[in-house]
This record gives C-alpha cells, sequence and structure tokens, in this order.
C-alpha cells in the first residue's frame, strides 16, 4: 500500500512535457509539516506538533508552549505609545519545520532549487542532514540549490530551522516597528521544490511601457553548470532566450520576441529584451486586464526552462503634484493595511493565507468603498495578495518593513534589489516605499536612484525623505494627524482643531501646498477603536477629551465614524493632495492602532466607521463645509430661526463633467424634516471648488443634523455630507444618528 501511495504521489508531482517531460517541474511543498521548538540551536529529538505551511507558529498544533503570552485580550486598554521589542515576556526559540518528500528517479537528470518565498526571522535549510545554507532575509525569496543532497527515487527528509527576531542579525534590512510588542516567527509563504535544466530563469522582471507600447522583459539567469576548474574551461555558456505574450484570459499571443546570450557559470546573468506592442489594453483598477508572458531558456540540448508571469500594461507617473495613470491624471483613494501587525492578532489564525477570506478584504470591500487604492504599510504581503490585487484590480503603495533603522547599507541593497526584482512584474504596485516616517540616506540618495535603474516604472518614496533631503524626490507621504491628545504631553488637550471646517489650514497642509511633487496623505484619523468598541492603546486620552472617561462603545463608534467621515471630506477638498489613504483598515486587535471592524475578523463585519466611507470617498460627491457643533468644545449655539449660510465643497475626481443636485435637510432629534431646499449642481472634470449655500434654522432649540445629498444624474444612490447642528440653548442637545448603507 505504502509503494501504491508512493506512485500515486510521483503521478500527481509529474508533470508531462509535449514533447517528452516538462523544461520545469515543481512539487509544492505547501501542507502540513512536522513541527516543534527548541530553545537551544539543535533539532528536537522527536517532534509533537504540526503545523500548516504557510503559517507562522501560532498555527502549530498542539499550541506551542506560552502561547497565551503571544496572545493577550485585555479587558480594557492601558495608554502607552510604544514597545521595546527586546523587552520580552516569553522565553526565545528556535522553530523547526521537517517533511518527508519522495522525489523521482526521472528527476535526476535535472537540477533542482529549493524555494520558500518569505520566512522570518533567519532561515537555514537542511536535506537529508546536509546544510544548504542560511539567509537573513524575511520579504525576499530563499533560495538553495538542492541536487547536490537529494536522494532521487527516495524519500528524502527536509529540515528548516527558523530563528526569532531578537536574533535578527545588525545588517538585516529593516524589521523594526515600535508599535509591535510580539514578533511571531515561522514560514509565512510558498514553499516549491522545481527541477530545470543546468540553466535556470532565477528571476523576470516585466516592465511595461504604455507611452512607448512596449513589454521591457529583464531577466536573471542562474547558471548551474560549475564554473571554471581547469586553464582553458569554458566560463560562459550560449542560451537563446525567448518570450511570447498572450492574452491571460483568451489565450490570444499578440506578439514574441528572443534574443541570443551568455550565461557565466555558476552565476547570475543578466539578460534583456524588448518587446514591442503595437496593439494592447491598458491595465486600470476599473478594467484590470492582464496578459501572459512566457519565457523559454533554449540551449543545444533543448528548453532548460521555462516560466510564465502575467502582467498588466500599465503606466503611473507625476506630472506635477499629481498621478497619472496611463498619461491621465488620476486621483488614488483607499486605506492601509499592516499585515505584520495583525500576525499578532489573538484572531488571525490562518486567515491571511485563505484567499476567499482575503478576496473579500481586497476586492468585495473596496469595491464598495470605492477605493481604487491601498498602502501596504510596514510590511509587504504574501506573494497571492498581490495577484489578487492585479486580476481585479487594486493599486498598490508598497511599503517594505522599516520604520525604525535598521540594517547595514550592503544588505539593503542585496534585499531591497530582490524586492524589486521578485515582485515587480505586478500591475498593482504603483509605488516602491522603501521608509515609513524616518530617513535614511543611502536608501534614500544612493539606494533609490540604483532601483530606478533596475525599475524606471515606478514611484518610490521614503518617508520624512523630502525635497532637501532627497536628490529627486517623486512624491512625499505627509501623515496629518489631527486629534492626537497625549494628556502626559503638557497642552496637548488645548486642541482647537475645527473638526468640519474644510478650510482648516494647520501647519502640515502649508506643507503640503508648497511642496513641487505629489502628496499622497496615507495616514490621518488618530481615533482608533479595538473591535469591542474600546479606545486603542494611542487613542485612549482622544476618547476621554472628546466624550468623557466612561462613553460606551456605541457612542465611540458613532464619534469614530463621524470624524473620520468630517477629516476624509477636509482632505479630499484639498486642490493639493494627489491621494487619500485612511489609516487603518487591518491592524492587531488589542494594539496601539485599530481598523473598522467589529467582532471576529473573520466574518469581516463592518463597523460604522467602514460603513460611511463609501459616502466621504465617492468620486463625485458635495461636501458641506462646516464646523462641527456637537464634539468640538469650542462651538457656539446658533440663534433659532436665523439664515445659516456656508460653503458647499465640490469634489470631483473625474475627467469629465458630472451633473446632479444636492438636497440640503435639516432633521430634528427624531429624525423629521424641518427645513429643506434642493440645488441643481455641476462638478467640472477634477472639481474642487466651492458654491456658497444657504438654509433657514428651525424656530425650536435643539440638536439638529445638517444633510447634503449629492444625487447624480443618471445613479440611484445619493452620496451623504452630514454635520452635526446646535441650535439655541437647552440642557442637553440631543441628534438623531442617520445611518450608512450597510456593506454587507
Amino acid at each position: 500500500m505504502k509503494h501504491l501511495i508512493i506512485l500515486i504521489l510521483v503521478l500527481i508531482l509529474t508533470v508531462k512535457y509535449s514533447n517528452g517531460q516538462s523544461p520545469r517541474t515543481v512539487i509544492n511543498l505547501n501542507g502540513t509539516w512536522e513541527f516543534d521548538q527548541t530553545t537551544a540551536a539543535f533539532p528536537p529529538e522527536k517532534f509533537t506538533r504540526t503545523i500548516p505551511v504557510p503559517g507562522l507558529i501560532h498555527l502549530a498544533v498542539p499550541k506551542i508552549v506560552e502561547y497565551d503570552k503571544f496572545f493577550k485580550r485585555p479587558d480594557k486598554p492601558e495608554s502607552k505609545q510604544q514597545f521595546n521589542l527586546y523587552n520580552l515576556d516569553y522565553t526565545p526559540r528556535y522553530s523547526w519545520y521537517r517533511r518527508k518528500v519522495f522525489i523521482s528517479k526521472e528527476l535526476e537528470n535535472k537540477e533542482g532549487m529549493i524555494t520558500i518565498k518569505k520566512s522570518q526571522y533567519v532561515t537555514q535549510v537542511y536535506i537529508n542532514g546536509m546544510d544548504l545554507g542560511t539567509s537573513m532575509a524575511c520579504y525576499t525569496p530563499i533560495e538553495f540549490p538542492v541536487s547536490k543532497a537529494i536522494m532521487f527515487g527516495a524519500e528524502n527528509e527536509i529540515l528548516i530551522k527558523v530563528g526569532e527576531r531578537i536574533w535578527l542579525p545588525a545588517e538585516a534590512a529593516g524589521g523594526t516597528d515600535k508599535e509591535k510588542e510580539h514578533y511571531l516567527p515561522g514560514i509565512w509563504d510558498d514553499v516549491l521544490l522545481s527541477f530545470t535544466g543546468n540553466l535556470r530563469i532565477n528571476r523576470m522582471l516585466l516592465l511595461p511601457s504604455v507611452a512607448d507600447k512596449k513589454l521591457t522583459i529583464k531577466t536573471q539567469i542562474r547558471s548551474l553548470i560549475p564554473a571554471q576548474i581547469f586553464y582553458g574551461d569554458p566560463m560562459e555558456d550560449s542560451v537563446n532566450l525567448e518570450v511570447v505574450i498572450t492574452e491571460k484570459i483568451s489565450g490570444k499571443a499578440i506578439s514574441n520576441m528572443q534574443g541570443r546570450f551568455s550565461a557565466k557559470r555558476d552565476n547570475l546573468s543578466e539578460m534583456i529584451l524588448e518587446v514591442p506592442l503595437s496593439e494592447f489594453t491598458p491595465w486600470t483598477p476599473e478594467k484590470p486586464f492582464l496578459y501572459i508572458a512566457t519565457a523559454r531558456l533554449k540551449t543545444g540540448k533543448g528548453i532548460s526552462d521555462e516560466v510564465s508571469r502575467q502582467f498588466g500594461m500599465r503606466d503611473f507617473t507625476t506630472k506635477g503634484k499629481y498621478f497619472c495613470l496611463n498619461g491621465e491624471k488620476y486621483f488614488l483613494r483607499g486605506t492601509n493595511i499592516t499585515l505584520q501587525r495583525f500576525f499578532e492578532d489573538p484572531d488571525c489564525g490562518n486567515l491571511v493565507w485563505d484567499k476567499e477570506w482575503v478576496k473579500k478584504l481586497l476586492v468585495s470591500y473596496p469595491k464598495l468603498l470605492n477605493w481604487n487604492a491601498m498602502r501596504i504599510c510596514v510590511g509587504i504581503v504574501p506573494d497571492f495578495w498581490y495577484d489578487i490585487a492585479d486580476e481585479n484590480g487594486l493599486l498598490f503603495q508598497n511599503e517594505w518593513f522599516y520604520w525604525q533603522n535598521h540594517g547595514w547599507d550592503d544588505e539593503i541593497r542585496k534585499e531591497y534589489s530582490d524586492w524589486v526584482w521578485t515582485d515587480g512584474s505586478h500591475p498593482c504596485i504603483a509605488i516602491w516605499d522603501a521608509i515609513n516616517e524616518n530617513t535614511d540616506m543611502f536608501i534614500g540618495n544612493t539606494l533609490i536612484p540604483e532601483l530606478k535603474k533596475l525599475d524606471p516604472t515606478r514611484i518610490w518614496d521614503a518617508g520624512y525623505m523630502r525635497e532637501g533631503l532627497m536628490k529627486t524626490d517623486e512624491m512625499d507621504e505627509p501623515h496629518p494627524y489631527q486629534t492626537r491628545i497625549v494628556y502626559s504631553e503638557k497642552g496637548s488637550e488645548k486642541t482647537s482643531y475645527p473638526l468640519g471646517s474644510l478650510d482648516y489650514k494647520p501647519e502640515i497642509l502649508k506643507m503640503i501646498r508648497e511642496a513641487h511633487v505629489p502628496q499622497l496623505a496615507n495616514e490621518y484619523g488618530w481615533i482608533w477603536l479595538w473591535r469591542n468598541g474600546l479606545p486603542s492603546k494611542l487613542t485612549v486620552d482622544t476618547y476621554d477629551y472628546y466624550l468623557g472617561p466612561n462613553s460606551t462603545p456605541r457612542q465611540n463608534r458613532e464619534f469614530q465614524a463621524y470624524l473620520l467621515q468630517l477629516e476624509t471630506e477636509w482632505l479630499r477638498s484639498e486642490p493639493s493632495l494627489a491621494g487619500v489613504l485612511a489609516f487603518c483598515y487591518l491592524a492587531n486587535n488589542y494594539g496601539y492602532t485599530g481598523d473598522w471592524f467589529t467582532g471576529n475578523i473573520k466574518d469581516l463585519t463592518p463597523a460604522p466607521a467602514l460603513n460611511w466611507f463609501a459616502d466621504a470617498f465617492a468620486p463625485s460627491a458635495v461636501f458641506i463645509n462646516l464646523t462641527d457643533e456637537r464634539y468640538v468644545k469650542q462651538s457656539v449655539p446658533h440663534n433659532p430661526g436665523e439664515k445659516l449660510s456656508f460653503n458647499l465643497a465640490k469634489i470631483n475626481d473625474l475627467s469629465q463633467n458630472v451633473t446632479g443636485k444636492v438636497t440640503l435637510s435639516i432633521l430634528n432629534s427624531y429624525g423629521k424634516t424641518v427645513s429643506k431646499k434642493i440645488i441643481p449642481v455641476v462638478l467640472s472634470a477634477f472639481d474642487r471648488s466651492s458654491l456658497p449655500a444657504e438654509i433657514s434654522l428651525p424656530e425650536k432649540a435643539g440638536g439638529y443634523i445638517l444633510l447634503a445629498e449629492f444625487l447624480a444624474d443618471g445613479k440611484k444612490d445619493p452620496v451623504i455630507s452630514r454635520r452635526f447642528l446646535k441650535v439655541g440653548i437647552v440642557p442637553e442637545y440631543e441628534f438623531f444618528e442617520i445611518q450608512p448603507i450597510n456593506l454587507q
């Protein structure tokens, strides 16, 4: 029976090629592995647990020792600003993954490679007791040749040791976040064995140009032929690189190209082809049309390797202070994901590798919320996340795990370069983001110019390195937080922030206006909640200031939704901003910040804030320009019956005019309309202008809500803007809570 199972496995894993064996045979090693941990750097005497791959150590069964120290569920938040990663509350351990795999005798004449797409922190690989190598890379593929260790036609033992974050060498590129408390190690992306000829395509970078109607294909060719041993022995081999371009869905071939190159033995050689494309469909978030590039390496012995990658014809550039998609002005609207923080979430489980859950997160809700972009913040994501974004239309600002300074220049160059080579074919990645809220002169002024030569098709951002610090500043990412209140910092509670006023111009907005490059506000909204409705560690004092110390989860959620809607309106009405990305869509529950879901994250149940974003991020909208009078402490009530004069902000991200009407209405505390007015409106292309408005206030004192409902011609649902008003003097103001459209 055992031999029958092995035979079936061989039949499944061995892929036949049309004229014989396939040039590349891949064995997917994802699945259940044996697992255990040790306090010393020696393998366990026996393995007592199992673990899924990909999967961090929290997924081991039975649970790891001290599991509960990694995942805590506090009853209430503690006001806290940051954490020192070396203040451990657990015993650091080595994590060991083991799997046995039968490898066919038919593969004996091929060269094998093990690929671990992502593993953290410090990964060492053994096959059949042979040490194949160690890597400190945590966010790019780890690869080692395996043929010298393989027993063909037999079962092979693969053993992988993974270290802890505190043991990460000083050289390693980044990896520190002062708002993380536990850095879970483990293998967190696919693991593969692949067998090819002795020349293999190690990396393939597809760089489209819509403007020039071409595709540049850069390849790294890995020669596995031994280097020269004796004088006069060959040092290089001739190889033919052929590329065929087809439409992904139809399979229709649209172009091809080939070239002859030399590959240096036992080394990496770069080969470049340019493929002209006379006709093609551009890739956009609205129409994510994809192609496939299939590259083949041919030698005198036949096809040595073959690799296919999907790509989209997409240009993302800048013009003045704005971004351009395929040559047209394009505003970014969206949010942030902090995956490395989410790994700490007690409810994270295996959700990160659940494709249906990820698709709902990246596709279903963003489409309903009018988002076209996300920042992958303080750390990148598994490879298939980018595939989903490619296929469904979502732009990424792709940020390396670099907040606090960590790493040596040579290692940073090595890891960042492989990052571009590995992920650079994805059309969803529009911006490479090297640093978060920090500066690094080597990265900003030496490395980024080098990487721009490797990939000239994308924009680079480098945290706080603005004009003057960077030799070539392509964009900036201001973080206009306005409600940061920390009682321990004297004076922070004396805020005069006029929430809801679109004319508010703090110092950071002056800096945004004076800049000469695109400004992407990709963090704002210092108003985070845990999913149970309690403040996060960073916002305890903020909620205490606005709502008092005993506010309920419902009150907190209502205030959060209102504040985020008004801040989003404020930023989107600013003509100097090229994009607005709210923070944060996915985070660690019980952490320093929070996201906009309730209950167990597996269900992705939206909190009110998320529901209201559908209006705040509408491509075409009309926003009320008035300071809030419910939460802003300095507000003065209006006189009953007077005329309320104010401006409406006209917002249009589209390249064509939009016509419609705005219905202004005032609702009392019971939801009854007491005043109403309809105004026809025209939003010009890329509009950021004002429209004067006036409405009569009610005669009765009390709390009211002013609504502006913009209904574009041909649409069935209005876009709602709202402001709370106080009319006259009453002992206690009560307000009607209008409900947004529920995303579910």
